[in-house]
């Protein structure tokens, strides 16, 4: 019997990445060594403090009971710590924060909590799927707005001034940025503040890049009145390489939070104990574990400028977070060339054009891949050097 699926599924489709991995998936079990440099899930270990702690939080009696919608006292607290010592900003733990399965989450929660039917919201382009479809399944309508390399990847406000905003209701905002690695400055958040705070606007901060291959981590917090009109979301998964943990938070005002807890107490029932243990554990370790991970990354990333310049893609060598975005030659249908190193290199990037319209023509890779593997992506890829450089030109004189 065919049941009609929600109205709201037609204005969405499954997730790029969802799709292509499946045949990845197909074509590894098929035999094909592919190796995937297209995925942001980190491939190193979380801190061994963090291991041990939710490997003692387990037998603890109650460990297994339900826990608070609003995550433990002292796992607020330590985040609270957490962002009084990395960003200088000061948040209540009673209040002003609240516990997150992953960031991801979140992005639902607060589209359930402000958005109504009709409202706009204001969507990067490039930017992260997740914002767009999410936005669409509550209803609400997804405005796009530019982000450009021209302009540093940082949004035109003159520009968005002059367009009717009477409708939009929401702004999602990511520094440092995903796709691009744009760093973001406080000087930029200032200047979104203010714009939200011209327009009435919801402003939400995506946050969980601020501690990779950057050393000036900042929050939007930080601006003086943000609270009035900002959220953030931060996450642990790229932080503290626990993905699979789902340990993430938002914070704001405390009016802001409770609006959101009214929607995540009627969607879940607490994180488990000992993943909060563990996610006390990651907020506490030393400034020595910063400096480990991105060591690796430094290593890994000229790796993959070399991968891209073997591509003919240019880049930006002062980029943050955990991905290298890369351009392509003049011409270059992004889809199509990826698929082409999927199927003969049995190489997986990331095509730029899934992250909105301004992203075709880019590339992008990331850095949660061994030096072993990029290598030896190198190697296939030099193979077949010349055939690629050939295709580059023979399309680009296409055109």
């Amino acid at each position: 019997m065919n049941i009609q699926t929600a109205k709201r599924l037609e204005t969405v489709e499954e997730y790029y990445f969802s799709k292509k991995l499946r045949e990845v998936r197909e074509l590894v079990a098929s035999g094909k060594p592919v190796l995937n440099m297209a995925i942001g899930s980190p491939d190193l270990d979380p801190p061994k403090e963090v291991v041990e702690a939710i490997q003692n939080a387990v037998v603890v009696d109650g460990a297994h009971k339900y826990q608070s919608y609003q995550g433990l006292p002292e796992l607020r607290e330590a985040i609270s710590n957490f962002y009084n010592k990395k960003y200088k900003v000061s948040l209540s733990p009673k209040n002003e924060i609240l516990p997150l399965m992953g960031s991801k989450e979140g992005i639902m929660h607060i589209s359930l909590a402000y958005l109504n039917e009709g409202d706009e919201v204001l969507v990067p382009n490039p930017g992260y799927p997740t914002y767009t479809s999410v936005t669409k399944l509550v209803g609400a309508t997804p405005v796009f707005y530019d982000l450009v390399e021209s302009n540093g990847w940082e949004p035109d406000f003159d520009g968005l001034a002059k367009r009717d905003l009477s409708k939009v209701k929401m702004m999602w905002v990511n520094y440092p940025n995903m796709p691009t690695g744009a760093s973001g400055s406080i000087e930029l958040f200032e200047r979104m503040v203010g714009f939200a705070k011209k327009h009435n606007i919801l402003l939400v901060h995506d946050n969980p890049y601020s501690f990779v291959l950057n050393e000036n981590p900042l929050s939007i917090l930080s601006v003086e009145g943000a609270k009035e009109v900002t959220l953030e979301l931060n996450s642990l998964s790229k932080t503290f390489n626990m993905a699979g943990w789902r340990a993430g938070m938002v914070s704001g005002s405390a009016d802001k939070i409770e609006a959101i807890l009214k929607v995540k107490s009627n969607m879940d029932s607490g994180m488990f104990q000992g993943i909060q243990k563990g996610a006390i554990a990651a907020l506490n370790v030393s400034d020595s574990w910063y400096e480990k991970m991105n060591t690796i990354y430094k290593e890994r990333r000229v790796l993959i400028w070399e991968l891209a310049e073997l591509l003919g893609c240019s880049y930006d060598p002062t980029s943050k977070g955990m991905f290298v975005w890369a351009k392509l030659p003049e011409g270059i249908d992004a889809v199509s060339f990826i698929d082409e190193i999927l199927y003969n290199n049995d190489v997986f990037i990331s095509p730029g054009n899934i992250f909105g319209s301004n992203g075709e023509g880019y590339i992008r890779f990331s850095l949660c891949v061994t030096k072993e593997n990029i290598k030896e992506a190198i190697g296939r890829l030099e193979k077949t050097s010349l055939q690629i450089e050939n295709n580059i030109t023979s399309k680009t004189e296409a055109r």
